[in-house]
């Protein structure tokens, strides 16, 4: 699946205002016998989903209490998040795996301070400008902090491929020298 560009997200906001929502809660262990980015979303918070008053809208923005995320490392957490609808998610801290998980695949973890968190939630709805690092919403608006190299990445569509693809005159460039000088350690055979 190709990243999309993550430029502004705007729309309805669903909100799960629990801490510490592990990864095994996002997407339970039974589904991840596959290593396709799709089919996830209809898994997503499995067991929760069973409960009488469980609803969570696929709104493009989700809101979420601290430490979301953590647990182990599975890719298939936000695959699952991604393919119900999300595209950002927004809370006052995120487990670093995850985090990174995240961005990997075009969706954009925002950390926010937790009195902003709940001003969103509260609201419904919001706007996220990846461009301008901020999120907008009626009442309020709050900066937030990117590593640079991510909001690249996210700007521009780009998964490790497309960044490495980026690279394509430098490796090029490399291929020819190693080529005419050969490699850079001997190569010996012994019989």
């Amino acid at each position: 699946m190709p990243v999309q560009a993550v430029l502004t997200v705007a729309g309805p906001v669903s909100t799960l205002m629990r801490d510490d929502v592990d990864t095994d809660q996002i997407m339970p262990k039974q589904f991840l016998k596959r290593v396709e980015r799709t089919g996830f979303g209809e898994f997503l918070f499995h067991d929760w989903a069973q409960e009488p008053d469980w609803h969570l809208p696929a709104n493009p923005i989700l809101v979420t209490g601290r430490n979301f995320g953590c647990g182990s490392s599975r890719e298939h957490a936000p695959w699952g998040l991604e393919d119900y609808g999300f595209k950002v998610l927004i809370a006052p801290s995120f487990a670093d795996i995850f985090r990174s998980n995240c961005t990997k695949i075009g969706l954009l973890p925002v950390e926010l301070p937790e009195a902003d968190v709940q001003a969103i939630a509260q609201a419904g709805e919001a706007e996220v400008d990846l461009e301008a690092q901020e999120v907008r919403w009626p009442g309020g608006s709050a900066a937030f902090d990117i590593h640079p190299e991510t909001r690249h990445r996210l700007l521009n569509g780009l998964d490790d491929i497309g960044v490495t693809l980026g690279q394509a005159d430098a490796i090029e460039a490399y291929e020819r020298d190693r080529d005419e000088h050969g490699p850079p350690t001997p190569v010996t055979t012994t019989l």
